[in-house]
């Protein structure tokens, strides 16, 4: 599908705003107007759980008060992203078409209640919204307030009823062609399943079939593709009769149950629901967890910079924060309030990522329901008398001021592989590991910190990737790896790239079939080496390693190991570090192989983090990827850069592209770098001497001369002529 961009004048601030909540107090209504303005809001989220509002009884249709919202809206300067209802249904469905709930994987009807509780294959339910999209799509689809559609919400969870379970035997048929290379594929001889009925075949079950690997990894295909299907429904249905608008759907984040990668191709713009917890502090859950006794923010300011770059990666150009709390996330453990200037910076992180906004749920707290104590842009109380409306409209000013940051684009020159598919098989795997810390996507967060922190701008890729872009990829735990995306990768080396690779790599094809003749499978000539065995270290225990004396790195010392620890050997590779003691003692730890005009490393070991800040301080100062700022940074600071000019205007610029926003007063491409202080102390920094004039766009932070002052939790933005920054 060709995306359909959305342009922008400025970015959007705002939220997800429910009228419909409040239809009875006209005088709450006018407010929200008076409010908005006063906010600088000029977007909100409508719509989105509307449809006991719009159809209180099957066939009379409500729409009086939605045409006055929007109406309203719009004369008063504020944009409308205008929802489907699909992700709640009203109580009448559920009771007169009973079919349009889930069925649980017990195999019992859900009843009403709570929402994302229908079924994606029910006729009923696919009718149902195909009829209120199109009412909505034919009033509001050329209203001159409507800028975007945003398809239901936060799709997620699956259904086993006997549509569902049909649908999912007609995939099968469809992707295997018959049962002979399905039995061979899954390898159902194990404790003899073979299937010769495909109505045998049921999705997993908690009182059925829960370990025939490639049921379970099929089954999370299913749920992706039948997912696509239904929203591909939905999004026909708008553009039979709103054909111009752009798409999008709010995903979350790194949420386990949906291929995003997938099924971005079929929305015109990624967006994402923000709702990291600010501030943590107590017992640590896992080693990755950032809520430890030191509650060390800019942890987790790593694993949401993680999320933002993956979002927009996904389409490769801006996406849009499409929620976030300005002040607390009700429903988690410890319901912590942003501290002042939290709101602030968290939102600008965003936007120095790549996002054209910062969206909240909500703008007014309910006063009732699950959420009725989130965070809201306005309280219970109902004034603009408070802090954290205050720090909203502050913001929302900030943001004005960063008007030609819409638009513009971002170059990466590294890459992170995070695969949903390897993700699934990884997880249900039964071994090396079965307590909780595999870690697979903390294993790329923990890489993916040490590129954060140099201020290395990364795409977050898959196996669809072009690797071709890039100078580093890095591929943690690439434990399911197909034959053609092995094949790009050594292609991208033997041309001059830099790969990193781990442990626990090239063990399944996509079947997540075990590679017979040596691991890592298709990555074995790559890498330059076998690896023979794997082994699991108690929570507690570590391993060392030793770098060999005047190896390539340049860096020597001992390190330890945790969790995971393999037995390689090199066949071609160089060996850099060796193990100390036990198992594998004086085995390789860490090999280079030269491969046509690249290299290739390969970690046998989930090493500490002093092992890997050496490592990646090494490999960049080999590779030179582009960086936004220049020198290293405080621990706790980051930074980002946006570029603009010199393309076709709005928010089709890729990672990698360019907008044709970003452009300074004499007309000239511009720059926009962003300086983030994730710490509670003041950081001062010395700007660097870059050509031509640099100028503090907006920000919290001041300029004494040369010197940047970010204050705690501060940040800037710094304006200057385009250029490439390449220093290690």
């Amino acid at each position: 599908m060709e995306a359909k961009a959305l342009r922008l004048p400025a970015l959007l601030h705002g939220g997800d705003y429910n009228p419909d909540q409040w239809l009875d107090r006209p005088d709450i209504l006018a407010e929200d107007i008076r409010l908005m303005k006063l906010a600088g809001c000029n977007a909100m989220s409508v719509g989105i759980f509307a449809w006991s509002a719009l159809e209180p009884r099957e066939g009379r249709f409500e729409f009086a008060w939605l045409d006055s919202v929007i109406d309203s809206l719009h004369a008063n300067g504020i944009s409308v992203i205008l929802a489907t209802p699909s992700g709640a249904r009203p109580a009448w469905m559920a009771r007169k078409y009973p079919e349009v709930l889930r069925v649980t994987s017990e195999g019992v009807r859900r009843r009403f209640g709570e929402r994302h509780n229908h079924c994606f294959s029910s006729p009923v339910y696919r009718e149902k919204v195909a009829r209120i999209d199109t009412l909505l799509a034919e009033r509001y689809g050329r209203h001159p307030g409507v800028i975007l559609w945003h398809v239901s919400n936060e799709y997620s969870g699956d259904c086993r009823c006997p549509l569902c379970v049909d649908a999912f035997r007609s995939w099968l048929r469809d992707r295997y062609g018959n049962l002979e290379k399905l039995n061979r594929d899954w390898w159902t001889s194990f404790w003899s399943h073979g299937f010769s009925e495909w109505e045998e075949i049921d999705p997993p079950s908690t009182i059925g079939e829960t370990m025939l690997h490639g049921l379970d990894l099929d089954w999370k295909r299913f749920v992706t593709w039948r997912t696509i299907d239904f929203m591909e429904a939905e999004i026909a249905a708008i553009r039979a009769v709103s054909p111009d608008l752009p798409v999008t759907t709010n995903l979350m984040g790194t949420f386990e149950g949906l291929d995003y990668f997938e099924l971005a191709e079929h929305i015109d713009v990624a967006s994402w629901d923000n709702y990291a917890g600010w501030h943590g502090r107590g017992p640590r859950t896992s080693p990755w967890t950032a809520w430890d006794p030191e509650g060390r923010d800019w942890r987790l300011a790593s694993e949401i910079g993680f999320v933002h770059d993956l979002t927009r990666s996904l389409k490769r150009k801006p996406f849009l924060l499409m929620e976030s709390t300005p002040s607390a996330t009700n429903w988690q453990p410890v319901a912590k309030l942003k501290r002042p200037g939290m709101n602030a910076l968290s939102s600008l992180q965003a936007v120095a990522h790549g996002s054209d906004s910062v969206l909240y749920f909500q703008w007014r707290k309910s006063r009732g329901g699950f959420e009725k104590f989130h965070g809201a842009v306005v309280d219970h109380e109902g004034t603009e008398d408070n802090r954290v409306f205050r720090e909203v409209a502050e913001l929302g000013g900030r943001l004005a001021e960063l008007a030609d940051v819409a638009g513009t684009g971002t170059r990466a020159e590294a890459a992170i592989y995070f695969d949903w598919e390897n993700r699934w098989a990884m997880e249900g795997a039964k071994g090396p590991r079965n307590d909780g810390l595999l870690g697979y996507k903390e294993d790329c967060l923990d890489h993916y910190y040490r590129l954060w922190r140099r201020s290395v701008t990364v795409d977050v890729v898959d196996r669809r990737a072009d690797f071709s872009r890039y100078k580093l990829v890095v591929l943690p735990m690439a434990y399911m790896m197909r034959d053609d995306t092995a094949a790009r990768l050594a292609e991208f080396v033997s041309l001059g790239g830099t790969l990193v690779g781990t442990y626990w790599s090239g063990i399944v094809d996509e079947h997540d079939l075990c590679r017979l003749g040596g691991f890592p499978g298709p990555l074995r000539p790559l890498f330059g080496l076998r690896a023979e065995e794997i082994d699991a270290l108690y929570p507690d225990e570590r391993r060392t390693l030793t770098m060999e004396k005047g190896n390539a790195l340049g860096f020597e010392g001992s390190f330890e190991s945790r969790h995971l620890w393999e037995a390689v050997r090199p066949e071609g590779a160089e060996v850099l570090a060796r193990f100390d003691a036990d198992l594998f003692a004086g085995m390789p730890a860490v090999c280079v192989n030269s491969f046509g005009k690249g290299r290739a490393y390969y970690l046998a070991s989930r090493n500490d983090e002093r092992f890997l800040d050496a490592f990646y301080a090494s490999v960049l100062s080999e590779v030179r990827p582009a960086r936004a700022w220049p020198d290293d940074l405080p621990e706790g600071v980051s930074a980002t850069v946006r570029h603009g000019g010199g393309g076709s205007g709005g928010s089709g610029a890729g990672s990698g592209g360019r907008g044709g926003a970003g452009r300074n007063s004499d007309g000239a491409a511009a720059d926009y770098r962003f300086l983030m202080n994730f710490t509670e102390a003041e950081v001062e920094l010395a700007v660097p001497a870059w050509p031509g004039p640099t100028k503090l766009l907006s920000g919290t932070a001041r300029m004494d001369g040369k010197l940047l002052i970010l204050p705690r939790y501060g940040w800037a933005v710094l304006r200057t002529d385009a250029l490439r920054t390449d220093a290690p």
